[in-house]
């Protein structure tokens, strides 16, 4: 702790932030990342962590600001081989109106030959359906270090890794949302870390407003290609009964194309969320024309950003052709 008479090192970037309307301004990108390699390192104080999240909550985050955010986290993490993963996941928003049926979108692609490294983080949103929480009905397990999902990758062509064993400071500040009433930076910051560093990234994001600083912190951090979607509820999914603005970036170029609505009508959201649903859909057990639309529709997104089709048509076409050739025995 430091002594009083003497400022905290951290206090610069809480005053950068909270000098008032006419004196604050957002963090460069170094100073975003200094701040960060503190926090992460455990010189910070609670109080002033707390601070900092809710200042920069505020006032929302920049495109510098993330990309050294990001820049920090990956300092913390072990060196992964190159092309490890060809799609990076990330999973932490948790489904409230609809089951998270892009699970089984992103299964179908690792049936498929792509090998997906899906993140997200446990519980910490009430009566949410977590990602992380559903893997066990497809008997998949949660990988519990960096080195079991890479054999994981290997093996299934699908890992998924806990932010909690990713990075736990982040996990931390993840879990005092139900302290703070409010999300935090932590919230964009995950979806962005791409922590085996693939060369795809496909994010989803919940306020239209952030579409926008996805798309330009993954050209600062020289992500080669990602797309960002407003999903269903926040996480990388579909929703077949909207249009879907997806934001891209292509080796350093921005884009930006619509996706249409899949039905002309909105369907009733069900009155109870039903997990087993999932692995009975996979089945084909249950048919669900919402569900089938949902993840078709969001493997079609993920095909088009991966190169593998020219088209929203032929994207949508394959997509349909792997949901009808899956191995409904599987899992």
């Amino acid at each position: 702790m430091t002594s009083n008479n003497v400022e905290h090192p951290f206090a610069e970037f809480i005053r950068i932030l909270g000098k008032g309307k006419k004196g604050s301004r957002p963090l460069t990108q170094e100073e975003a990342h200094q701040a960060m390699r503190m926090i992460l390192a455990g010189e910070v104080e609670e109080i002033q962590l707390g601070a900092f999240l809710m200042l920069m909550r505020v006032k929302e985050e920049t495109p510098e600001e993330l990309a050294g955010f990001v820049l920090a986290v990956r300092e913390t993490l072990p060196d992964i081989p190159a092309n490890t993963a060809d799609l990076d996941w990330s999973a932490y928003a948790g489904k409230r109106r609809h089951l998270p049926w892009f699970i089984l979108s992103s299964l179908l692609l690792a049936e498929n030959g792509v090998k997906i490294l899906m993140h997200g983080s446990a519980s910490h949103s009430e009566n949410r359906l977590f990602a992380q929480d559903m893997l066990s009905l497809f008997s998949l397990a949660i990988a519990d270090s960096c080195a079991a999902a890479e054999q994981q990758l290997q093996t299934q062509n699908f890992a998924y890794l806990s932010i909690e064993r990713l990075c736990p400071a982040l996990n931390r500040m993840i879990h005092l949302r139900n302290l703070m009433g409010l999300r935090s930076p932590v919230h964009t910051l995950v979806r962005l870390i791409n922590p085996f560093n693939a060369p795809y990234s496909i994010q989803g994001i919940f306020h239209p407003g952030y579409r926008p600083v996805h798309q330009e912190a993954a050209l600062l951090l020289k992500q080669a290609h990602m797309t960002v979607i407003k999903g269903e509820g926040g996480e990388t999914e579909r929703n077949p009964d909207m249009e879907c603005l997806a934001q891209s970036v292509h080796e350093g170029l921005l884009s930006e194309e619509t996706w249409p609505a899949l039905f002309s009508r909105r369907h009733v959201k069900p009155e109870k969320l039903e997990p087993k649903q999932l692995i009975q859909v996979w089945r084909g057990e249950l048919q669900d024309e919402f569900a089938e639309a949902s993840i078709i529709g969001t493997t079609a997104v993920a095909l088009k950003l991966l190169n593998k089709v020219n088209t929203q048509a032929s994207a949508q076409q394959l997509a349909t052709e792997y949901w009808h050739n899956r191995n409904k025995n599987g899992y």
